[in-house]
């Protein structure tokens, strides 16, 4: 089998999935050849995934499909990634909440009261937060925050997809040898 052959039955494969077709139905806009952008039914096209390791694949392999099918999505700036929080530390005084990398300033944040009378909760995904939790961290538009996607950040996540989905599995296990200590918690 060919690489150019393997990668067109993995472009054939993302076609086919259920998901997939439902976005591109709902973008209505079209993709590859057929995109037309002025079809376009929102004017940001939002990626809402858990903070965790899982997100963060699911997320890899939407940019990499906007990347590939519908780039124009991504050069006008249409693409935004939400930032849901992954920790939520609740207090007599109120909730706060910690993303993503914020391990450190979530630690110092439980020091400045003594760790007293205080409650840590790990998202292990969006589906743990109930509906006013969602609303007020990643939905909310005055409370929200939204990365907006780059071609540069699509072009990495391009590169990571093939990489990781390829046919050189010795890059494949030199990329994880290498960032294996990127991942602090995995759920099997």
């Amino acid at each position: 089998l060919s690489s150019s052959s393997a990668a067109s039955d993995v472009y054939k494969r993302q076609l086919e999935n259920n998901e997939i077709k439902a976005m591109i139905t709902a973008f209505g806009c079209g993709i590859s050849n057929e995109f037309d952008e002025s079809k376009l039914r929102y004017d940001k096209i939002i990626c809402m995934t858990d903070a965790d390791v899982d997100g963060s694949h699911i997320r890899i392999l939407m940019l990499t499909f906007f990347f590939r099918f519908m780039r124009p999505l991504i050069e006008h700036g249409h693409v935004y990634i939400a930032q849901p929080p992954l920790y939520r530390v609740k207090r007599p005084s109120g909730d706060r909440y910690f993303f993503t990398g914020e391990e450190d300033q979530m630690n110092l944040y439980l020091d400045s009261f003594g760790r007293k009378n205080y409650e840590v909760q790990r998202y292990k995904g969006l589906g743990e937060m109930n509906a006013e939790q969602l609303w007020e961290t990643t939905m909310n538009p005055e409370t929200r925050t939204m990365l907006q996607v780059t071609m540069e950040d699509a072009f990495e996540a391009d590169q990571i997809f093939t990489l990781l989905m390829g046919e050189q599995p010795e890059l494949r296990r030199e990329f994880i040898a290498k960032n294996h200590d990127l991942v602090e918690e995995l759920d099997i």
